[in-house]
């Protein structure tokens, strides 16, 4: 059980205010880092080793789950992926607090999903200054190449994240959003099925 000292922060944190690196450095024990290391430079092709580390990284994941090599995370146990998940390289999770995936997810290169962000104003960065609040991705979701997600954000079932998108509120189920910020560009429909893009005419 936490201290006062401690719970007093846990409950900052889940509330989305403002605590420092110092205060919250009773987490260290959750970091993940050389275990991810260690994933990073384990051969692709030993799968059963791969998937015993990813196991003890992850605060949990479901099966036939595929994570390409780097990806990084400052706990990896906040991160929680479901099913058939497919990550390509350079995922980055900033997990202070929980990222939770569905199932059938799918995200490309070099996207970064960021549970925290820092102070407006130098004077409280102090410490390095954060707040934290939880990402969900619904089932189905697939991320384009070089988004960014920003802390708090929940992006609906079988949404579409264009490429270089920053994604700061949430998106609803079943579109096509892109843009910096992120805005739902238009539905996905029957017609998607038989088309290969998500162009607009």
């Amino acid at each position: 059980m936490p201290g006062s000292d401690e719970q007093d922060v846990l409950d900052r944190i889940r509330q989305g205010l403002i605590y420092t690196e110092s205060e919250a450095a009773f987490q260290a024990s959750r970091r993940r880092t050389d275990l991810i290391f260690e994933y990073n430079h384990t051969p692709p092709s030993d799968a059963d080793t791969r998937r015993s580390l990813l196991v003890a990284i992850l605060g949990s994941v479901g099966e036939r789950t595929v994570l390409h090599s780097p990806f990084s995370a400052g706990f990896g146990s906040n991160v929680h992926i479901g099913n058939d998940f497919f990550g390509n390289v350079n995922l980055a999770f900033v997990d202070d607090v929980d990222i939770r995936i569905g199932d059938d997810v799918m995200i490309a290169p070099n996207v970064t999903l960021t549970t925290t962000g820092h102070p407006v104003h130098p004077a409280r960065r102090v410490d390095f200054a954060r707040f934290s609040e939880p990402i969900f991705i619904e089932d189905k979701v697939w991320i384009g190449s070089n988004v960014v997600v920003l802390p708090g954000v929940r992006i609906g079932y079988g949404s579409v994240i264009g490429a270089g998108s920053v994604v700061s509120r949430d998106i609803p189920p079943m579109v096509v959003a892109v843009g910096t910020p992120c805005r739902a560009l238009r539905p996905i429909t029957d017609d998607d099925l038989t088309t290969r893009t998500f162009a607009v005419d």
